[in-house]
């Protein structure tokens, strides 16, 4: 673990708003100028149930200083400034209404015919299911952190609690067990995991700590998709695979993941090796949140990917 302040800079919004989407309103922001010119990146938070703002180290994209390229960050339905629905079925929370929210989100932010995309874990996952039905004004694609598939994400899970102190997934197979996850011993457990192998950098940055607040006020999507934890999944997303569709990726992609990532190689191989036009970076001091941990070089190496250079 790395015990450091983030050595960069969340730039300020040059606009924030909401626009309607199906039960509600979806919160976005955008750091730089959209009538630029510099094809915009749009940023699709984790969770299912995070919020944008553990991304918000991305906004350095946007310093005009540099190439000055406009970054939309949005909360998803269900999460952060957006709408929540606590009481809405179960079954309302599918993949389908997150591509549509993005759909909708791009069309009305007048970027639908020319953007970017980076998803971070399940933004990753979404945004290689928007990839597959080949929007006409998507550039490139980048996937960060994400598995191909959640029975992958799982076998992965299952060898890094291996790895932890046996008394550490010993209290975590009993509360699993008993149905008790949301018990104190549980969360202090569960951060063993999360300190090797989701934020090294410890204490986590202010703007990671905000999310996983956020996430913690209200868990409803999470719960109902994921599950108590990263490494217990129970939710609908369960069984969830993108694997066999992944040859109808037809954008140049970029692959990212940490080396003591819960994203581990098992679960990210697919990508790399089924897109047609994939690059696979590996961080190797980072684990699932690379933006945060080796932000300088994130923003190099993605940069470059965006310009078409690498």
């Amino acid at each position: 673990m790395t015990v450091a302040e983030p050595s960069y800079q969340v730039l300020p919004p040059t606009i924030e708003g909401r626009i309607p989407f199906d039960k509600g309103e979806t919160w976005f922001r955008v750091t730089g100028d959209l009538s630029s010119g510099v094809t915009p990146l749009v940023v699709a938070h984790g969770g299912p149930g995070a919020t944008h703002q553990y991304l918000l180290s991305l906004t350095a994209f946007a310093d005009p200083d540099g190439l000055a390229r406009p970054v939309v960050h949005y909360d998803q339905l269900g999460c952060g400034n957006s709408t929540h629905l606590p009481d809405a079925d179960p079954s309302y929370w599918t993949v389908e209404l997150f591509l549509a929210e993005l759909d909708n989100l791009v069309t009305l932010l007048g970027i639908a015919d020319d953007y970017h995309l980076l998803g971070q874990s399940w933004g990753g996952m979404l945004a290689a299911e928007h990839a597959v039905l080949r929007p006409a004004g998507l550039r490139r694609l980048v996937i960060a952190n994400s598995p191909a598939s959640m029975p992958l994400w799982l076998e992965a899970a299952a060898s890094l609690r291996a790895e932890l102190p046996p008394v550490i997934d010993e209290t975590l197979r009993s509360h699993e067990e008993a149905g008790t996850t949301d018990s104190a011993e549980y969360e202090t457990a569960m951060k063993t995991f999360y300190d090797r192998h989701v934020c090294r950098v410890v204490p986590n940055p202010p703007e990671v700590r905000a999310a996983f607040a956020s996430l913690e006020e209200d868990p409803t999507v999470y719960h109902t998709m994921n599950g108590p934890s990263e490494f217990h999944v129970v939710g609908s997303l369960r069984d969830w695979s993108i694997v066999d569709r992944l040859p109808q990726i037809e954008v140049p992609t970029l692959v990212i993941s940490g080396a003591y990532d819960e994203a581990a190689p098992v679960a990210v191989t697919p990508y790399a090796e089924l897109i047609p036009d994939a690059h696979w970076e590996i961080f190797m001091a980072s684990s699932h949140m690379p933006h945060v941990e080796e932000p300088s070089r994130y923003l190099t190496v993605v940069e470059s990917f965006l310009r078409g250079s690498s």
